[in-house]
């Protein structure tokens, strides 16, 4: 039964006397949950409190998230649940932003966060046992929704105001959201003037909401300026690694923009990224992207979500140059293989002298998700063209010294992205080439682009390991 036909039976979804019911009679929109099509109808404009009062205990709640984590309406599930006395209450969801009231330990018999891929404000939670994290490549978690593992009662969403026509935007965040949507019972949305109105897959019409309430709030902000490691990393990616005419894909935070800040001099460059963050705005600016040599969307940026500043927010709002698409498709490797010099850029917390990486916990502690790492890395590893760039960039060292090329994985670490995936290793001392090298000379490489304090340790634990002297040949 599709959401709309459940819904047509649902008391709660038509406490509304002014505004006609959706026909049970087979037609044109109704046997079709495609939230696109507009329906007869128009939804109520209450405030947060109203809308959430259809949550009930037992209820999954999916959430949308990155910069369009729906936080007014989260702020009043809490209330609702707190002030009703409600239990059992699944909030499953992507990285969120966000203070995430519902995961700390005075609401742990209401509220169970499920992450696909975790963010800051819910590590405590799952570490003490509070909430669930999932081991899934991005773009296979709208396979959850479609194969009804996950099964929302309730969608909460953040959207820019409808046009004139009633569509509505998902902005900043397209990822796993329309499959959460096309398989939720009902659909909650926080309209936002705020919110950029982005297209692709981003189109919501907004008469399948079921309640909104309207708000004038900033977007989440994320930003950060490299350090000279990372700008040491970005200047050898940029100039060893990257051609023009290149497909980029990056994730947040300050080495991909510390790259993105190196690249101003490259010519026709494209993205096609699942995210992408402030350094792409300049890099637009200073005519190095132009989407040319693209065979799929040429002259078009595409991402799945996005998080940033407010200039990010203001590049992207209505602008058709950039198209947002689910994350099963921006994240397939079928189509990240037909790109053109497709580079991929991606990070790890560590990296062994072998080459496994870990990119989603600190021993046995979970820290974030698989993320899109391995889709990218083995979509620029089968560039059907075969000048495809699979890319690890890390500092040689943490904050307190200690190597991030390392003998074996900390205990208990999760392998995101194996040995046998990983091309290129980039430290700032310098570029590891791992593709068609034995362990010994594996070895021999990642230890050169480790920090020199560590290399002498490195070196007698690969010959500890391997039985053998790391060597070049």
């Amino acid at each position: 039964m599709t959401r709309l036909l459940f819904a047509a039976k649902s008391t709660i979804r038509h406490q509304w006397n002014q505004w006609p019911l959706i026909s049970l009679v087979k037609n044109f929109f109704s046997y079709s949950n495609e939230i696109a099509h507009p329906l007869a109808r128009k939804p109520p404009n209450v405030a947060p409190k109203e809308a959430v009062k259809c949550i009930k205990s037992g209820d999954v709640v999916f959430c949308q998230g990155a910069a369009a984590t729906p936080n007014v309406l989260i702020s009043a599930m809490v209330e609702h649940a707190k002030e009703n006395c409600l239990k059992d209450i699944t909030v499953c969801h992507m990285h969120t932003e966000g203070p995430a009231v519902y995961c700390t330990p005075e609401y742990s018999e209401i509220f169970r966060s499920s992450s696909f891929f975790m963010g800051g404000n819910v590590r405590q939670a799952v570490a003490e046992g509070r909430g669930d994290n999932y081991a899934i490549f991005l773009h296979e978690i709208p396979l959850l929704f479609y194969k009804k593992i996950v099964q929302p009662d309730v969608a909460l969403i953040h959207v820019s105001p409808p046009d004139r026509h009633g569509f509505a935007s998902l902005g900043t965040s397209v990822d796993c959201v329309r499959a959460a949507l096309l398989n939720s019972k009902k659909i909650i949305a926080q309209v936002n003037k705020q919110m950029p109105r982005t297209y692709g897959d981003a189109c919501i019409h907004s008469s399948h909401f079921d309640f909104m309430t309207e708000v004038d709030v900033k977007l989440p902000q994320h930003g950060g300026k490299p350090g000279e490691k990372e700008m040491a990393i970005g200047k050898l990616v940029a100039e060893n690694l990257v051609c023009d005419g290149a497909t980029l894909q990056m994730g947040i935070g300050v080495i991909p923009d510390a790259v993105l800040n190196a690249l101003h001099n490259h010519k026709d460059l494209g993205i096609h990224s699942e995210m992408f963050a402030n350094g792409v705005v300049d890099l637009v600016k200073a005519g190095a992207v132009t989407n040319r040599y693209k065979k799929m969307h040429q002259g078009r940026i595409i991402g799945s979500f996005l998080i940033g500043n407010e200039a990010l927010y203001d590049f992207v709002d209505d602008n058709t140059s950039i198209e947002m698409y689910a994350i099963d498709y921006v994240n397939s490797v079928s189509v990240i293989k037909q790109l053109p010099r497709m580079t991929a850029i991606n990070s790890a917390i560590e990296v062994d002298l072998t080459g496994q990486v870990c990119a989603d916990s600190i021993g046995t502690r979970f820290y974030s998700g698989f993320g899109g790492q391995v889709d990218f890395i083995r979509g620029a590893a089968e560039g059907i063209d075969g000048k495809g760039v699979p890319i690890i960039a890390l500092p040689s060292v943490t904050n307190k010294g200690e190597s991030k090329i390392v003998p074996t994985l900390k205990p208990g670490a999760g392998v995101v992205t194996s040995r046998a995936h990983v091309h290129y290793v980039v430290t700032e001392h310098g570029i590891a080439s791992l593709f068609g090298k034995n362990m010994r000379q594996r070895a021999y490489e990642l230890i050169q682009v480790a920090h020199p304090d560590h290399r002498e340790k490195l070196e007698k634990a690969a010959c500890d390991r391997l039985k053998v002297m790391p060597s070049k040949c």
